[in-house]
């Protein structure tokens, strides 16, 4: 049927337009944000239930013989005698001794690394003069060099920190020296192009490009500090966390054994987390941070 022009409603042509029906309210949401709080307890939730498996795992094969209870206690009984040692005040002591150690030998190790991995990274007569000796001494094992440092150094904390120093310096090093070379050319370029003298370009381009890849050889250093110092322990010390795990096995202390090895683990995740953290500071201007 056909509807002609009489038929059709008159609308003023300086008159605005109304909807017939008022239309419904639209509710305002934050984009994004239940996703992203789903993605948040996800990542808090994942790590948390494989802990959780680990450690009721842990209590119950000892209850119910699928392993000798007397070579691998209950977590819980494992827990009583670190609440012990804490009590006591003997690990506190222990704890003392490694972290001293492991803090020096690392501190130093980043002094003398990361001004070297840079020099090595950017001038390349440096790298044609260091380059033979690191190829050498960077396939050679720390603890393959304990026996040395124990004949030169003797058998006290000089030894073992230098222990630490030489393991934490080629993770470093060698980090360092890649974050300086593979630093994007064109930023190079742009930068220079810009009048920037040379200290100006490391400050402001080559330094802050190179902070991932440096922080990841510090990482590894940081790790490595603990595990080299752990093992010069149980070899010659009369304190140390590595040496209360070595006393523990000989006196047949196996639940304060097992605690030196979770303060042990206890120690290398807060080390990593503070490290992470710093980098995070460090690398702000990262657009995926």
């Amino acid at each position: 049927m056909s509807t002609t022009s009489e038929s059709l409603p008159k609308v003023a042509l300086n008159e605005p337009w109304e909807p017939a029906f008022p239309p419904a309210p639209v509710s305002v949401r934050a984009p994004g944000i239940g996703r992203r709080t789903g993605a948040f307890v996800w990542r808090l939730l994942t790590p948390a239930v494989a802990i959780a498996a680990f450690l009721a795992l842990w209590e119950i094969a000892p209850r119910t013989g699928l392993v000798d209870e007397v070579f691998l206690p209950p977590f819980t009984t494992v827990i009583g005698a670190f609440a012990d040692l804490v009590g006591s005040g003997g690990l506190a002591d222990h704890l003392a001794a490694s972290l001293s150690r492991a803090l020096v030998g690392f501190s130093v190790a980043v002094v003398v690394a990361v001004p070297l991995g840079v020099a090595i990274g950017w001038y390349k007569p440096v790298a044609d003069l260091l380059n033979p000796i690191l190829e050498v001494f960077r396939n050679t094992a720390a603890l393959a060099l304990l026996p040395v440092f124990v004949l030169i150094l003797g058998i006290g904390e000089t030894s073992k920190i230098a222990l630490v120093i030489y393991a934490c310096t080629f993770p470093i090093l060698l980090n360092t020296i890649s974050g300086v070379r593979t630093v994007d050319p064109l930023l190079i370029k742009s930068a220079r192009s810009l009048g920037l003298p040379s200290y100006r370009l490391f400050q402001k381009v080559v330094l802050p490009a190179a902070v991932p890849t440096i922080f990841t050889g510090i990482r590894m250093a940081a790790a490595s500090s603990i595990l080299v110092l752990i093992a010069a322990e149980m070899v010659g010390a009369k304190a140390g966390l590595g040496y209360l795990v070595t006393a523990s096995q000989l006196n047949f202390r196996i639940p304060d054994m097992y605690a030196g090895i979770i303060a042990i683990s206890l120690v290398g995740l807060v080390f990593n987390g503070i490290l992470v953290s710093v980098e995070r500071r460090l690398s702000r201007w990262r657009a995926d941070r």
